[in-house]
């Protein structure tokens, strides 16, 4: 079948091995000094490994893949304890993977394996609102409620800041490497999220940017990394900046322009503007 799986680039992997504590599902192994993908039917294609690795060296593509295996991947995760086991349900759960979590209880309770605490309306009826994970799990999927005083303080109607943005399309799968705006231009390369949490895209970020949307996570990278390395190739760009949340799988971003520059041969300034999920600048004024 065809469906999301995680790649390793042989070349940049260090054999670093901080990929495998983020991989409950034991799908990646350290095999002769590199992390290896040691069969597709462990992999779930979330993604959870991927801002873990220093060097960029993970991502995730679409091709034919032996069909994920939740009950065979539960069972060998129960060897390794019940941390593990609840490390795997509340990945699986963070990322609202909720038949492969009704999966992994049904092993549990069949083989008589203790179930987590919190984990118990989890086996109510399909269709049922499960219970948002609090903690664990991917950082980039959880929930989190950020509602009260300061998210609805009146401030000036948005017809009194006009927007900063100079051309279209934004979306980075749409423009192609010859737009006519990238030459000469101080780029802005954002992560999806990063204009809805920060309050100050448009003043502080984009203003008399060049801007390109993208998802390092969700998207194709290696479709975005060519991409990058022929508009940084064929253009005359002035600067690069690289906007981004403080979630582990967004640092992929910066890995990608750093990857795309490398690429295009050329020496092109670049700066990074790290935010949190709050929309709090991390590390820059």
């Amino acid at each position: 079948m065809e469906r999301r799986i995680i790649r390793i680039d042989e070349e940049r992997c260090t054999g670093c091995a901080l990929c495998i504590p983020n991989c409950p599902e034991g799908a990646i192994q350290i095999i002769e000094g590199k992390a290896r993908l040691v069969g597709d039917l462990l992999c779930d294609g979330l993604g959870a490994c991927i801002g873990h690795c220093p060097e960029g060296a993970i991502m995730i593509e679409t091709r034919e893949a032996e069909p994920y295996d939740e009950k065979k991947v539960v069972a060998g995760i129960v060897r390794h304890g019940p941390a593990v086991v609840r490390a795997h349900l509340e990945h699986l759960r963070s990322h609202g993977q909720r038949e492969y979590l009704g999966e992994a209880l049904a092993y549990l309770a069949e083989s008589g394996v203790p179930i987590p605490a919190g984990f118990t309306d989890s086996q109510r009826p399909a269709g049922h609102p499960l219970r948002a994970a609090q903690s664990g799990g991917c950082p980039g999927s959880r929930i989190m409620n950020f509602n009260g005083a300061a998210a609805c303080t009146d401030s000036p109607g948005p017809e009194a800041r006009p927007s900063r943005l100079g051309q279209w399309p934004v979306q980075l799968e749409l423009v192609p490497p010859e737009a006519p705006f990238l030459d000469g231009a101080d780029v802005l390369v954002a992560a999806d999220c990063v204009p809805f949490a920060y309050a100050g895209f448009h003043e502080r970020l984009l203003r008399g940017k060049v801007c390109l949307v993208g998802c390092p996570k969700l998207d194709d990278a290696e479709r975005y990394l060519e991409k990058l390395a022929a508009m940084f190739a064929r253009n005359d760009v002035r600067s690069v900046t690289t906007a981004y949340m403080e979630v582990p799988c967004c640092f992929g971003m910066v890995k990608l322009v750093e990857e795309a520059i490398a690429r295009s041969g050329k020496r092109i300034p670049l700066e990074t503007r790290k935010l949190g999920v709050k929309g709090e600048p991390m590390g820059w004024s």
